[in-house]
């Protein structure tokens, strides 16, 4: 079974909303961007697992085939690396294994394929080919199995040498082995992803020491989502390192994840301070003003949680944005950002959403702004002191700053006092 470029493409565009890769970058990386390299990456490695799909647009000749070709040429001439370069019985398996499993796909292959690393690793011998597919060059990890070496997910080698190559795999049942290649260039690697209990994302890296072309890291089994990081230094969106099977952590089915719903609300007043409909234009978050509650580096799916947009306005007249950034099955973290008129939007207060709770959300903000409350498809009213209840509207306000006590009554009526927190 062969795939062309066409239908490669559809699929890749299918998944556009599967991953949070680069999730809390909002607008500008939901609407593509770097995200959906990694993206498309992911998926289309999904797809190889039964096919070897091998898009042909900008690709790079082999050596020899009428164009230049230093990457291919780099890749084939430099000697095999790993402590075993000089095992022929095991780098006949994986020459073999490299040429069945292709033949099997229906890739025609050309020449003999060039271990580039080959070493022991604490899942098994691992290794890293280049071999020719018809005109163009393509690389790709050699994982153990019980049946021998296997070819994984396969790339192919653009003129831009290595960069946006897979340069790292995971290996073994637990995926708890890291093996990362040398391409030259400074690593460094984050084992674990953390959160500040202001919800911002805290991340400690360390530089990855390469012996022989390649590093072997030990790493939390990563089965049910990605903790790990990698980047090229200084470490960066721009710089991330990929890692080639990922999809068989993210999507272990091999099926697209719904999408998240987004609850999208416009409070009242807030025309007034934005100067049009925010909710129309769907303006999010500049990406610079919640970077630290972004993992930059990292790669996550989603566990189909409520995504939460607020516009709104304060009492002071500053623009009041609510964002909600949620990765893997971590809680979802909404945070709240101001801009006074003509200043930039600053994230000053943030909060985890409970979506099983009565009131989902409930976040004050500072400088007595008021109390952000949501609860989708409820009644809210509030009270000062034991006041008297006042109708705040339905689905999320901006409660006064006095408010004591939220009440709640859902779409079935059910009816819930909550006190405030102070």
């Amino acid at each position: 079974m062969t795939m062309n470029d066409s239908d490669v493409r559809e699929i890749l565009y299918r998944a556009t909303d599967d991953l949070v890769a680069p999730a809390g970058l909002l607008g500008a990386v939901r609407r593509g961007g770097r995200r959906r390299v990694v993206r498309r990456r992911a998926v289309l490695a999904a797809v190889c697992a039964a096919v070897v799909a091998l898009p042909v647009a900008g690709g790079l000749r082999l050596a020899g085939d009428g164009g230049e070709a230093p990457v291919a040429a780099a890749l084939f001439d430099e000697p095999t690396r790993g402590d075993l370069a000089a095992d022929e019985g095991y780098l006949r398996q994986v020459r073999e294994a490299w040429k069945r499993q292709l033949k099997q796909a229906g890739v025609t292959t050309r020449g003999e394929p060039h271990v580039v690393w080959a070493g022991t690793t604490p899942a098994g011998p691992a290794a890293y080919v280049a071999g020719g597919t018809t005109h163009y060059t393509t690389v790709g990890f050699v994982e153990p199995t019980a049946d021998g070496p296997h070819i994984g997910t396969l790339t192919q080698v653009g003129d831009t040498g290595t960069d946006g190559l897979e340069q790292a795999t995971l290996l073994g049942s637990q995926r708890d082995v890291l093996l990362v290649l040398d391409f030259g260039q400074p690593v460094e690697f984050s084992a674990d992803l953390r959160y500040l209990p202001d919800g911002k994302v805290e991340r400690t890296f360390t530089p990855v020491a390469f012996r022989d072309g390649a590093a072997v890291l030990p790493v939390p089994p990563q089965r049910t989502k990605l903790t790990l990081a990698l980047a090229r230094t200084p470490v960066s969106r721009q710089n991330m390192i990929h890692v080639s099977n990922t999809h068989l952590v993210l999507f272990p089915d091999g099926r697209d994840r719904p999408a998240s719903p987004l609850l999208r609300h416009t409070l009242p007043g807030a025309e007034q301070v934005w100067g049009t409909d925010p909710a129309a234009r769907e303006l999010d978050a500049p990406a610079e003003a919640i970077a630290e509650y972004i993992d930059q580096v990292g790669v996550h799916t989603h566990n189909g949680s409520p995504r939460l947009s607020v516009h709104g306005a304060t009492p002071d007249g500053r623009r009041l944005l609510v964002e909600t950034i949620q990765y893997d099955d971590d809680p979802s973290r909404v945070i709240a950002l101001l801009a006074g008129r003509y200043l930039p939007f600053e994230a000053v207060a943030s909060t985890t959403a409970d979506w099983l709770a009565p009131l989902p959300v409930q976040l004050r903000l500072p400088d007595d702004q008021g109390i952000l409350v949501a609860a989708e498809g409820s009644a809210l009213s509030y009270r000062v002191a034991g006041g008297q209840w006042q109708d705040a509207g339905r689905d999320a306000a901006l409660l006064p700053s006095a408010a004591t006590d939220v009440r709640v009554t859902n779409a079935a009526g059910t009816t819930t006092s909550i006190p405030v927190e102070p």
